[in-house]
């Protein structure tokens, strides 16, 4: 059955689940990205393998969030988000035990898909259990909650590891993710499947999911010139999906929700060219940092925390907002201050204070605050709820590219204009000289995303 009225027990009950699970997940990725080079030292393995580690996990998790969306439509977001909890914990544990990185790396695989259930039905469910006029508020903290989980991510990781060693990072989730599970059981009742009666599209799920598959490792092998041909394949591969989709009676993805649904099309593809323009900026920044200005890693982090700490703060407050304010106004200013925010970052040189970068972070992360949690109502909002599910795998996805293009790009330039060597002071010309490019390129993508978001015209709430 759908659920159409909550209890405010219900409420809380469904944003508390939603919000530790939105925690988790970008709190793992921050977390073992510190602990990498203790887990390298303890299981013998070389750089390609650690960074697959990270590839695998961005991989599993961007091709199964619309599937496990759309899934969830069917057989009930509350179902598909506890089996997501399960695998994510389980495989947790599994990270945890791990005796060699075969074993780990599978482990990485599943908590993918497990972070993909839980983000491709979590924001639905918030969708379902809030009305308009409330579901900003309740999209604005789960927002919080994934900034919140980059704060701490490093700063907690580092400490398990070094107190406790690395596979505290994976024990720390078992009994989160416990707790999450008993509250979905006992507390949260009823269950969200609007599209109770149609077919799951298993041909469209494992085409799209190939498509992508094939695009993100082509990403991921630039700049290797087989990363151009597999790109290529997989943006081959997800036409024919588009082709096929826009054929059949119950699709994996409604193509008409992007050619007729002018606010659901350009938010998503706004926040595309966000995630495009921005994730880079952390990488290239913990690089400067620590190799131009000579700090610590400790140090470089702690500069770093300036932008998510603003955007977990802000973001509730921005939501609520877009309750009330349409989000083409709060966006689209998001997205002004984000581009001011790289313009300056623009100008960088060795020599630049680090109160400039203090404002810079600062800029950055009231745009992204303003941006993202208006930009998910706008999303949420402009759908039937028979495509939540849909949607919100739609706004995970929009993500996890974003954040690949956005490496995509800085990667093709490190390799361009450094080569293949390590990066020191000895060639910090060279590595400020790609870091000013890359942020330019940030700059210009970012102000072609102003015009996206205003371009979406003004959010009208859809009945479900």
């Amino acid at each position: 059955m759908t659920h159409t009225v909550s209890s405010r027990s219900e409420k809380n009950t469904a944003l508390l689940v939603a919000t530790v699970a939105s925690f988790l997940t970008p709190f793992l990725g921050a977390a073992l990205n510190v602990a990498l080079p203790s887990i390298g030292e303890d299981l013998e393995a070389d750089a390609i393998l650690l960074n697959l580690t990270a590839t695998v996990y961005l991989l599993a998790t961007a091709a199964f969030l619309l599937p496990s969306g759309r899934l969830g439509d069917i057989v009930g977001r509350k179902k598909i988000f506890t089996y997501g909890l399960i695998i994510f914990t389980l495989s947790s544990v599994a990270g945890a035990v791990s005796v060699d990185m075969t074993m780990l790396i599978t482990s990485r695989i599943f908590q993918g898909i497990g972070s993909a259930m839980i983000f491709g039905t979590g924001i639905a469910i918030l969708s379902s259990v809030f009305p308009p006029g409330e579901r900003g508020r309740a999209l604005g903290i789960n927002v919080a909650a994934v900034y919140a989980g980059l704060t701490a991510g490093p700063f907690v990781g580092g400490l398990m590891t070094e107190l406790f060693g690395w596979r505290s990072v994976f024990w720390m989730l078992v009994p989160i993710g416990t707790l999450s599970f008993f509250l979905l059981i006992f507390k949260l009742h009823g269950e969200w499947s609007a599209a109770k009666k149609e077919r799951f599209d298993w041909a469209g799920a494992l085409m799209y999911m190939l498509s992508l598959g094939l695009f993100m490792s082509g990403i991921s092998l630039l700049p290797d010139i087989w990363g151009y041909p597999v790109m290529a394949a997989g943006i081959t591969m997800f036409f024919m999906f588009v082709v096929v989709e826009n054929r059949i009676k119950e699709p994996l993805v409604e193509i008409k929700l992007y050619r007729f649904n002018r606010v659901f099309a350009f938010s998503n593809l706004a926040a595309l060219i966000n995630y495009s323009a921005t994730f880079g900026v952390g990488f290239l920044l913990s690089l400067y940092f620590q190799f131009v200005k000579g700090m610590t890693p400790g140090e470089a982090g702690a500069m770093l925390v300036i932008q998510p700490l603003i955007m977990a703060v802000i973001s509730p407050v921005t939501g609520r907002l877009s309750d009330r304010i349409q989000p083409q106004v709060l966006a689209s200013l998001g997205m002004s201050f984000t581009t001011l925010g790289l313009f300056l970052l623009g100008f960088a040189k060795s020599g630049t204070s680090l109160n400039y970068f203090f404002i810079v972070l600062a800029l950055l992360g009231l745009g992204f605050a303003l941006f993202s949690s208006p930009n998910t109502n706008a999303i949420m909002s402009s759908v039937e709820s028979r495509y939540y599910g849909i949607a919100s795998g739609a706004v995970g996805t929009m993500r996890m590219i974003g954040q690949m293009l956005s490496m995509g790009i800085v990667l093709v330039l490190f390799s361009v204009l450094i080569g293949k060597t390590e990066i020191t002071a000895g060639n910090s010309e060279q590595f400020i000289k790609s870091m000013n490019i890359a942020i330019h390129i940030f700059t210009a993508l970012c102000f072609f995303g102003i015009f996206a978001s205003i371009a979406r015209g003004k959010m009208q709430n859809q009945e479900q």
